[in-house]
């Protein structure tokens, strides 16, 4: 069998790349896969291609590791692309998305896939993604995308609506994650449980959790975690020490279904935790206000001495990650079935929301490629919080289409966080502070005048 050629554009994020290629060369039928790496910083660059390298030579396959400053000869005639860049990176763009707003006493957590914080990252990200799409249509035009950048949502609807013939598909570790945490919760192997979650990335919804039993039958578990959240059993202290998770635990009281990402990105999604002059409430849910930038500061030094370790060091140890990527690969190159969690275009898998909003669910994955399983209509609870966020998505991507710069005021107004926070003269002032700071980093269209507006 061939072997296929798999590119990563962003390759300089160097150690989501290292679990990726790890993934995949541990996979009999990629071993032999030719990797190729792209990015435009080049010291990021040499490290991923010698952390690669040493991963070909620690397993032992007979892979080979190729680099690229130029994206259309990183495309040419590959079979995969994967994703993972951040336009901006930390510095500027992410100290920007939180400190201008803090000038309007809005406060974030993440500010990476909603809020103001999240549409500014849309409109730097996605003319980079395109720009990959046209790429891909003239030198690849059947290889899949696998997008793994936030603003993930915006980023998926922005492709299909400009580019509907590339195939792609968004990626995020969130849906298995929480699955883990939840099973960690209440003491049950992960092994043992089964689950089916439906929703918009960052914000699904487990429609199901259980655990098999030893008959073969199948015992609902969400009476087990109302029963333990309330018994102050759960949430459990997981990763991060400065979030415990009581949001998703609280709003699974009021909604009756938990959803799939984190508490400090839930917080940001609804009107109802981050609020002025309430730091009863940021305290009593341990909400990590400006969670991101502490994480990026942390993430920097960490990988200063890894990146050190890793050029030392003559084998790397390889692991296997929560990441659907490689199965994806797997699947699609040998036929071997598998399911995971893609966002895609909706095209009435889910009914109860838009056909052109991109939706998180089960997908099955063979030769034929991704295949979106139905779902229909989900509860009307989950389906009205859900349209709150998909408004600010769909805003951003008309924004994005048509080059329409009052659109990224709509999309701010419709935030759910910042219309609880700000009255419309402070979202429109701080939505041209936001365009002013990022500069450049926004296209040319989102950088005009604004419009005056009508006595």
């Amino acid at each position: 069998m061939a072997n296929p050629k798999i590119t990563f554009i962003g390759a300089g994020s160097s150690v989501f790349m290292k679990n990726i290629v790890g993934d995949i060369l541990q996979r009999p039928a990629l071993a032999g896969a030719e990797i190729r790496l792209m990015d435009i910083n080049p010291t990021r660059l040499e490290e991923s291609a010698v952390i690669a390298g040493k991963l070909v030579n620690t397993l032992g396959v007979p892979a080979t590791v190729k680099t690229f400053d130029n994206q259309r000869q990183a495309l040419d005639g590959t079979n995969f692309v994967v994703v993972c860049f951040q336009i901006g990176g930390y510095e500027p763009s992410t100290v920007v998305d939180f400190d201008v707003p803090k000038k309007y006493n809005l406060r974030q957590t993440i500010a990476d896939t909603l809020g103001v914080g999240g549409i500014m990252r849309g409109l730097r990200t996605v003319p980079h993604l395109w720009s990959i799409c046209e790429d891909m249509l003239e030198v690849a035009p059947n290889a899949i995308m696998l997008q793994y950048v936030n603003p993930m949502a915006i980023n998926t609807w922005a492709i299909s609506e400009k580019y509907p013939t590339i195939k792609q598909v968004g990626l995020c570790h969130s849906v298995q994650g929480t699955a883990h945490e939840l099973a960690h919760d209440l003491g049950i192997p992960y092994e043992e449980i089964r689950y089916r979650s439906a929703g918009i990335n960052h914000m699904a919804f487990y429609l199901n959790f259980e655990h098999r039993q030893p008959d073969g039958s199948y015992k609902n578990l969400y009476p087990d975690l109302h029963r333990a959240y309330a018994e102050g059993r759960a949430p459990k202290p997981g990763w991060n020490p400065r979030c415990p998770n009581k949001v998703r635990y609280e709003m699974m009281t009021r909604l009756g279904y938990f959803v799939t990402e984190s508490s400090e990105h839930f917080a940001e999604y609804t009107p109802y935790f981050i609020k002025e002059g309430r730091e009863d409430i940021i305290e009593k849910f341990g909400i990590p206000l400006d969670e991101y930038p502490k994480r990026c500061v942390e993430q920097i030094a960490s990988w200063k001495r890894t990146s050190e370790e890793y050029r030392n060091a003559n084998r790397i140890e390889v692991k296997a990650s929560k990441e659907y990527a490689s199965s994806i690969v797997n699947s699609v190159w040998t036929g071997e079935p598998s399911v995971i969690y893609g966002n895609l275009r909706n095209n009435g898998v889910i009914t109860s929301l838009p056909n052109a909003a991109a939706v998180e669910v089960p997908c099955l994955v063979d030769d034929n490629g991704l295949q979106p399983t139905y779902i229909g209509e989900l509860p009307p609870q989950l389906t009205a919080l859900i349209r709150t966020n998909i408004n600010v998505q769909e805003l951003t991507v008309r924004a994005l289409i048509e080059e329409n710069r009052e659109h990224i005021y709509h999309a701010a107004m419709m935030d759910p966080h910042t219309a609880a926070e700000l009255d419309l003269d402070q979202i429109w002032n701080l939505v041209d502070d936001l365009i002013a700071a990022h500069g450049t980093w926004l296209p040319e269209w989102a950088r005009g005048p604004r419009k005056a507006q009508v006595a």
